[in-house]
């Protein structure tokens, strides 16, 4: 009962970083917008279709080569494009075509936007289009960029001061910098403060990881760790159900940040772990710990962490009169997973499922609202495909192995990536179910990784193999939004990447070991 509270607690944050990871694809969306005139437009052409306001134009438009053609009360004539104005010099009567000469200027008076679908963005907040629009390219990879030094940052601290404080921390951060997101005053602010987000965001997911994995025995610890994943799908949900909602982006994100609060009121309840309380030889308060969780799980006579460390001394004792001296234990690094050739194709197959999963996953997330038809929709079901992708995942990963279910799975996202090139565009649907598809294959790819790169290595570098696939893992997902972007370059660009890049992985997975039922190796 004790584990059962403490897991659902702390899971229940992770939705928080599903949140905060997605937020961006409704915040920092660029409705249709052409130049801002300066006086009073008395009439509207685009095409054959004759308005009074720019506003009624929005329906019609269908391409960003569109102009539209508008009449001032003055009686100037004036072509609108996206990032330049033309005046005409010759203004006789108004007609769409015209041959003559035009004087052309750039948009010093601002846009004019589509409000019909999004009442704000951050995009029109603060103009990032035409010679700006890089700026709006770069909300989601510097975010990216955060998720990838708070990792790092966050799991040396998490080490160092424990898990509980962390937590603690990231979470009261995540609230804060969510909230403060909303109330930014210009551009640059607002990337700084979602840099910081990010950084907490991801320091709580991977201080999560370690703290359920500490607390669940030994019986439920895949299935524990495996759905930390699930509740971070939950929290894509989310961000699809409240970008529905709400059309103003600091309101959405107000709301966002919210869905964040009940974890924060309540987090300082959480205790530290016993685990890290003995590596820190704190075993009073190790003890007590120990001591609630047997209160709440009714069992009668807890054990004594006196016995177990008295065990222990026993066992440091006898194991420094051998030859074997602790203090001369070798410092292990990064070189070490490139020992040899052996272990070095292995970490490099490794880092490259790593990759190719983040990739992947946010490749299909992101794109979610490009597919056509309702964008919203769209994200959700891309969020909900996950959740029985992990069930799958922990059924297949324990009867057909790790290295089993891992090929298949990797090889079939590659397919449907080639497939989706095939749909024609106007099967909406189809798109959408194949996109489900790809995400539930490299789904499975992605949660099972962690487990599997745990037992591909041996004690003295384990925690180091695991902290390095997070890292390129990390590193693909600071890859991914400028992957997306290749769209306009060519539509499948990114699922093409993706799918070589999942055919790779799943070639050389095969020369890996297969770990089902197999002891961990430990030299």
């Amino acid at each position: 009962r004790f584990q059962a509270c403490v897991y659902f607690a702390s899971v229940f944050q992770a939705m928080s970083c599903g949140i905060h990871y997605l937020a961006s694809v409704f915040m920092a969306v660029t409705p249709n917008f052409v130049c801002a005139i300066p006086g009073n437009v008395s009439n509207v052409l685009f095409y054959n279709s004759s308005e009074s306001s720019i506003e009624d134009i929005w329906t019609l438009w269908t391409s960003t080569e569109n102009y539209i053609v508008v009449q001032l009360g003055n009686g100037e004539i004036w072509e609108l494009n996206q990032c330049s104005r033309s005046k005409r010099e010759v203004s006789l009567d108004l007609a769409y075509e015209y041959k003559g000469n035009k004087s052309t200027f750039s948009c010093s008076d601002g846009f004019l936007y589509d409000d019909t679908k999004w009442k704000s963005t951050v995009v029109t907040q603060w103009d990032l289009v035409c010679d700006r629009e890089w700026l709006a390219k770069l909300i989601q990879p510097t975010f990216m960029l955060g998720v990838l030094i708070g990792a790092v940052i966050f799991g040396d601290i998490a080490d160092r001061l424990g898990r509980q404080r962390v937590l603690w921390f990231t979470s009261a951060g995540q609230f804060v910098f969510g909230i403060a997101v909303a109330f930014t005053f210009d551009y640059y602010s607002f990337v700084i403060i979602r840099f910081l987000l990010a950084m907490v965001s991801s320091g709580y997911l991977v201080v999560a990881f370690v703290y359920v994995t500490e607390f669940v025995g030994i019986k439920a610890r895949t299935w524990a760790s495996m759905h930390v994943h699930a509740f971070f799908a939950m929290g894509i949900m989310i961000v699809a159900l409240v970008g529905f909602l709400v059309r103003t982006w600091w309101i959405y994100q107000i709301f966002l940040s919210i869905a964040t609060l009940p974890f924060v009121l309540c987090c300082w309840m959480l205790p530290e772990t016993p685990f890290w309380l003995l590596s820190e030889k704190r075993y009073e308060d190790a003890q007590k710990v120990i001591n609630i969780m047997a209160r709440w799980n009714k069992v009668s006579n807890p054990c004594k962490v006196s016995e177990l460390y008295s065990v222990q001394q026993d066992d440091l004792d006898s194991g420094r009169t051998g030859d074997n001296d602790m203090s001369s234990a070798k410092k292990h690094n990064i070189l070490d997973l490139f020992c040899n050739w052996h272990i070095a194709r292995r970490t490099i197959t490794v880092w490259l499922i790593w990759f190719t999963g983040s990739l992947g996953y946010y490749v299909f997330s992101l794109s979610s609202v490009n597919l056509g038809g309702n964008e919203y929709v769209n994200l959700f079901l891309i969020g909900a495909v996950e959740l029985p992708c992990y069930i799958i995942a922990c059924i297949a990963m324990d009867k057909l192995g790790r290295r089993n279910t891992l090929i298949p799975f990797l090889m079939l996202s590659a397919l449907i990536c080639v497939l989706i090139m095939f749909i024609p565009q106007d099967y909406n649907i189809l798109i959408v179910l194949a996109n489900m598809a790809g995400k539930f294959s490299i789904g499975v790819a992605f949660g099972l990784i962690y487990l599997y790169t745990a037992e591909l290595y041996p004690t003295i570098v384990r925690s180091l193999a695991v902290g390095s696939g997070s890292m390129m893992c990390r590193v693909g997902s600071v890859v991914a939004p400028f992957c997306v972007y290749l769209r306009s370059v060519w539509i499948f660009m990114p699922l093409l990447l993706v799918g070589i890049m999942a055919l790779l992985s799943g070639i050389l997975t095969i020369m890996l070991p297969e770990t089902l039922g197999k002891p961990l190796t430990n030299t």
